[in-house]
């Protein structure tokens, strides 16, 4: 067997597969996300050729203490109390690469984060995150970004909560940019929901509950069990309840980046 450590979110996931060459693939597709860390989540890969193709609906659903994940190109199973899963897979790192995703989001429900289709960066050795839309503008704020913005990813943003306070990861989940994010994270100082107009200007989102709603339209959530979405929906409340959020209006220019002090 060969196994290489995949670590986002500052948690490590082994993966493990009797095919060489599949590692190999892996070890490049996440080269700035590989850690030499033996211990950890376990996940073993099964290669197989898919009867349906990736676009199948996901189906995420938890059955006798495990979470069973299934799309047209792979199926898993993960074991959170033994940290431990599999996965029947087609050979391409890229179904590996949804599997992962919504492993973590469903690890992150647990402790108060969450994933979120959102650029972010950090700026002044602090985070935020740009929600919105397929065609809001993330990955145009993400190529604009000055020489001083570390880009931490154009498509998914990672937050995890420790103790009351939230940082964002890197993630190795590119959108439309076509590179993955710096491996680094920083503590969460504000976040942002993107609007394209005429003009740059912030307007603070002070109504929690509008600002929960404009949080939960763009978390990655999966499962559909009532306990589960009510986590969810309780860590985006202490979210929005702690860290201030604002409607970003601004100009496909890179003077939107002003806006952030």
């Amino acid at each position: 067997m060969y196994e290489t450590s995949i670590q986002v979110g500052g948690i490590p996931i082994r993966v493990r597969a009797a095919d060489q060459e599949f590692v190999g693939l892996l070890q490049q597709r996440y080269s700035g996300f590989l850690c030499s860390q033996g211990r950890g989540e376990l996940l073993e890969i099964e290669l197989h050729q898919p009867v349906e193709d990736a676009d199948a609906e996901i189906t995420v659903r938890h059955c006798d203490g495990q979470w069973l994940i299934q799309r047209g190109d792979f199926e898993a199973a993960w074991d959170p109390a033994n940290h431990r899963g599999k996965v029947l897979q087609a050979p391409s790192p890229y179904a590996l690469d949804s599997a992962l995703r919504i492993i973590h989001s469903l690890m992150l429900s647990e402790e108060g984060g969450f994933l979120i289709h959102a650029a972010s960066a950090i700026r002044y050795g602090r985070s935020c995150f740009f929600a919105g839309v397929s065609g809001a503008g993330k990955t145009t704020l993400a190529r604009m970004a000055p020489p001083d913005v570390t880009v931490l990813t154009d498509e998914i943003s990672y937050i995890r909560k420790q103790g009351t306070e939230y940082l964002a990861y890197g993630t190795p989940f590119a959108g439309e940019l076509g590179r993955p994010g710096e491996n680094a994270s920083a503590p969460l100082a504000a976040w942002f929901m993107l609007v394209q107009g005429d003009e740059n200007r912030l307007e603070p989102i002070g109504d929690q509950a509008e600002a929960v709603r404009s949080l939960m339209r763009n978390v990655l959530f999966f499962a559909e069990e009532s306990e589960w979405t009510a986590r969810i929906f309780h860590g985006i409340c202490d979210f929005a309840a702690r860290v201030p959020g604002y409607r970003m209006i601004f100009r496909r220019q890179a003077e939107a980046w002003d806006l952030i002090e």
